[in-house]
């Protein structure tokens, strides 16, 4: 019960910063969105329709796809981030206005505020429906990113009103939206600060034993087989800070300089030594 009720909570400030972004920004300075956010935009635009009651109506029928492929828990999500977005959309309109006039900072910004807004709804499980669902199936049968699904959906839509909003204003809501993309990715991810390393030598054994000393890290050796060579080889597989790769280079150069190392940037690293698993009651 404790994690639904957290998961709701962050649902619900994830919609709130979106929206606050999307007025203050994004709609403040005349630009578009993607997705039914976008065509929402547009009925704004064009008849003066409350963008919140035009992006309720458009998510319904998805209702509906959300329950047969993800489930009711999914389904509840949904609709959460659905009728979050459609109420704070009309409760932030004119709240604090920034008022950023140049639509490149309006853009950039509310591709920030936007991207850590729905970056977050979509961290705690739930979605803003309408394209958010589309990119999750997206995602599940061909394993794009999120972000990368919604920007790609993003560019169709704001192509399609490029006619309506006018050339320029559609490059500057492509640029918000890009940002947004690369944001939404971020805060799901986290920003990577640990690096995941590969090292292939002779003297793997003593290079983790110096790791284990000097670091206080733990290590993993894995079987493997030279393609070259067809000879038996350990392979060393350490997760560590950023800031202990140049440690890690100077203890394989010391024991084998002829050591190859390969790093790898990775993303939510849990256990001991990084961030802790915990066991949260339902």
């Amino acid at each position: 019960m404790q994690r639904y009720l957290i998961e709701s909570l962050g649902i619900l400030v994830g919609a709130f910063i979106f929206t606050f972004g999307l007025n203050n920004f994004i709609i403040q300075n005349g630009l578009a969105e993607g997705g039914f956010v976008g065509i929402s935009i547009l009925g704004l635009y064009l008849f003066d329709i409350p963008l919140g009651l035009t992006f309720l109506v458009l998510n319904i029928p998805l209702f509906l796809i959300g329950w047969k492929r993800f489930g009711r828990e999914f389904l509840l999500k949904t609709i959460l981030g659905v009728v979050a977005v459609s109420v704070f959309a009309e409760l932030t309109v004119g709240w604090f206005s920034m008022g950023v006039e140049d639509k490149l900072l309006a853009s950039l910004y509310g591709g920030v505020v936007g991207g850590i807004g729905l970056g977050i709804i979509f961290r705690f499980g739930g979605t803003t429906g309408g394209a958010d669902i589309i990119a999750r199936l997206v995602n599940h049968y061909f394993g794009w990113s999120i972000g990368r699904s919604l920007f790609m959906m993003d560019v169709v839509v704001i192509t399609l009103v490029a006619f309506v909003i006018g050339k320029d204003v559609a490059m500057y809501s492509l640029v918000a939206l890009f940002v947004a993309a690369r944001v939404i990715d971020m805060v799901i991810e986290g920003v990577s600060t640990s690096r995941a390393m590969f090292i292939i030598s002779d003297k793997s054994t003593e290079i983790a034993a110096e790791i284990h000393n000097q670091l206080e890290r733990g290590t993993t050796m894995l079987n493997g087989i030279g393609g070259y060579t067809g000879r038996d080889k350990q392979v060393l597989y350490v997760v560590v800070s950023r800031e202990e790769i140049k440690r890690i280079n100077d203890i394989c150069r010391q024991i084998d300089p002829l050591s190859f190392i390969v790093v790898n940037d990775v993303h939510d690293v849990l256990g001991e030594g990084f961030h802790p698993l915990k066991h949260t009651k339902n």
